[in-house]
C-alpha cells in the first residue's frame, strides 16, 4: 500500500478537482484551495463540479478560502490555476512553504514578455518574494481530459522534473489502475509542448468550423507538431519529448476531442464568431489564445518558422478571416517535409555519434553582466565556441528593472541561445540538470566556487 500524502491543491477548476478526487482515492488526504469564496461554498455543501457531469466529490477532500491552510504542512502542493494566475498564486503561498518543497505544476502555459514556462514562473516568483529555499518542481503534463479521468477512464500522463527521484516521487502519488505515470527529465519540451499543443488545436478547429474534414485536421496535426518540434530543438530540448505523451499524445487529443475547449473555441472562430464571443460561449478559459502572445515572442527570437502559429494569431488578433487564413497556409511556397540535407546531418550523426559530441556540448556560462562590454561579448562568444548551445544563467541583481534590463541584452546576443536568471546554487543546479548541460565555462575566479559543487557528468573549464 502507498504511503499516505498531504496534499494541497491549489485551484478548483475541472483539472483539479478531477486530481483530487484522483488523489484521494488514491490514499492521500486532499485540501482544495481556490480563489473565489463561493466557488469553495459551493462545491463543499453540493459535493459536484458543473463541469464534471457523473463525478461525485468525496466528503472527505477539505475546501478552504485560506490558503495559508492549503499550503501549510503538505508533501506535496499542486497547482491547478489557469497560467495566467499561475504567478499571483505563487506569490500568494510562498511564506506558507518550507525549503524543500515539491510543488506539482498542471498549468500549461508560457508567460509573455518574460517567456517562462510554468515551473519557471513559480521558482522565479518565489525567489523574488524571498520564498522557499531548495524547491523540487514538477510539470504534470499529457493527454489528459479532467471529463475522463473524473469517471476514472484509462489515461497516461507525464511526470516531468529534472530530478529523478522527485519526479518518481510524484509518479508513484498520482499511479493507479486508470493512470498510468511515466517520468522525464526534460522539463522545458514537457511545458512547452503542453502550451503550444493548445493553438494548434485553436487551428484544427477552426478548420473544422468552416466545415473542412479529417484530412486537413489531421496535416494541422502534422504539421503543427512540425512547428513545435522546430522550436522545440532551437531552445534545447529533448527531440525524444516531442514525439512522446507530452507531445504529439496532448496534441492530439487536445485537437481532436469534444472535451477540448481549444478545439471548441477553434469551432466557433471558423463559423465567424468573434474571439470573444467564442471564448464566452465555451465559458472555461482557453490557453490557446493565451499562449499566443509568448508564442509569437518565441518564433521570433529563435528565428523558428511556425505558419499555423502565424495564422491563428492573425484570426484571434481579427487581422484575417478564418478562410483567408486556410488559402493563406495552403497557398505557401512550396517546400519538402524533410530537408535533404537535414537527412544527411541525421545520417552522418548516426554514423559519426562519438566523434561528434565533443562538438555538440550544451554550455553554461553564469554572472551578473551589468554592463556586458566588449571584452564580456567576447568571452561569452569564446564560451559559446566550445559547443553547440549555450545558455546563460543571469544572476538576479535583487531590483527588478536592472534584471529585465541584463535579460534583454543577452538576450539580444546571438551566442546566447537561452538565459535564466539565478537566485542561488540550488537554481544552477536545476538549471544544469534540466538543460542537460555538459560543460560550464568559468572565469577563473569561479573556477573554486564551482569545484566546491555537486554536478556530476558536467566539465568545468576556465576562460
Amino acid at each position: 500500500m502507498k504511503e499516505s500524502k498531504s496534499i494541497g491543491v491549489l485551484g478548483a477548476g475541472t483539472w483539479g478537482i478531477a486530481l483530487a478526487r484522483l488523489l484521494h482515492m488514491n490514499g492521500h488526504e486532499v485540501t482544495v484551495w481556490s480563489a473565489l469564496p463561493q466557488e469553495i461554498e459551493s462545491l463543499s455543501a453540493s459535493r459536484v463540479h458543473p463541469n464534471l457531469p457523473g463525478m461525485t466529490i468525496p466528503g472527505e477532500i477539505c475546501f478552504t478560502a485560506r490558503i495559508d491552510a492549503a499550503c501549510r504542512e503538505k508533501d506535496i502542493l499542486l497547482f491547478a490555476v489557469p497560467s495566467v494566475f499561475v504567478r499571483q498564486t505563487a506569490r500568494k503561498a510562498a511564506p506558507y512553504l518550507p525549503s524543500g518543497q515539491v510543488i506539482v505544476d498542471v498549468a500549461k502555459g508560457v508567460e509573455p514578455d518574460t517567456l517562462l514556462t510554468m515551473t519557471e514562473v513559480i521558482r522565479d516568483e518565489l525567489n523574488r518574494a524571498g520564498g522557499p529555499e531548495e524547491v523540487k518542481l514538477v510539470a504534470l503534463s499529457g493527454p489528459t481530459h479532467a471529463e475522463e479521468v473524473a469517471l476514472d477512464m484509462p489515461t497516461s500522463i507525464v511526470s516531468a522534473c529534472t530530478d529523478m527521484e522527485v519526479a518518481e516521487l510524484v509518479q508513484d502519488v498520482f499511479m493507479n489502475s486508470c493512470m498510468r505515470t511515466y517520468t522525464n527529465a526534460d522539463v522545458l519540451g514537457v511545458e512547452l509542448c503542453g502550451a503550444l499543443k493548445n493553438i494548434v488545436a485553436l487551428a484544427a478547429g477552426i478548420s473544422a468550423g468552416l466545415g473542412f474534414g479529417d484530412n486537413a485536421k489531421a496535416a494541422l496535426i502534422t504539421r503543427g507538431m512540425a512547428e513545435i518540434t522546430r522550436l522545440g530543438l532551437a531552445m534545447g530540448c529533448s527531440e525524444q519529448t516531442f514525439g512522446g505523451l507530452a507531445g504529439i499524445g496532448d496534441l492530439i487529443v487536445t485537437a481532436t476531442s469534444v472535451h477540448s475547449r481549444n478545439n471548441r473555441c477553434g469551432v466557433l472562430l471558423g463559423k465567424g464568431m468573434s474571439v470573444e464571443e467564442a471564448i464566452r460561449e465555451v465559458g472555461m478559459v482557453v490557453e490557446g489564445v493565451n499562449a499566443l502572445p509568448a508564442a509569437m515572442q518565441l518564433a521570433e527570437r529563435y528565428g523558428v518558422e511556425m505558419p499555423i502559429v502565424n495564422g491563428v494569431n492573425a484570426v484571434v488578433r481579427g487581422d484575417m478571416p478564418p478562410a483567408q487564413m486556410s488559402r493563406a497556409l495552403m497557398t505557401r511556397d512550396k517546400t519538402p517535409e524533410v530537408n535533404e540535407s537535414e537527412m544527411n546531418v541525421r545520417f552522418e550523426s548516426a554514423l559519426m555519434r562519438r566523434r561528434m559530441d565533443a562538438e555538440n556540448r550544451r554550455v553554461l556560462v553564469a554572472g551578473t553582466f551589468p554592463l556586458l562590454t566588449y571584452d564580456e561579448i567576447v568571452w561569452l562568444k569564446q564560451a559559446r565556441a566550445q559547443g553547440s548551445w549555450m545558455a546563460v544563467a543571469l544572476v538576479d541583481p535583487g531590483d527588478e528593472r536592472k534584471l529585465e534590463e541584463r535579460r534583454e541584452g543577452l538576450r539580444a546576443l546571438r551566442c546566447v541561445d537561452r538565459v535564466l536568471p539565478v537566485s542561488n546554487w540550488g537554481d544552477l543546479k536545476d538549471a544544469v540538470r534540466n538543460l542537460r548541460i555538459d560543460l560550464i565555462v568559468a572565469i577563473p575566479e569561479q573556477a573554486a566556487q564551482y569545484a566546491d559543487q555537486e554536478l556530476p557528468g558536467v566539465e568545468i573549464i576556465t576562460l
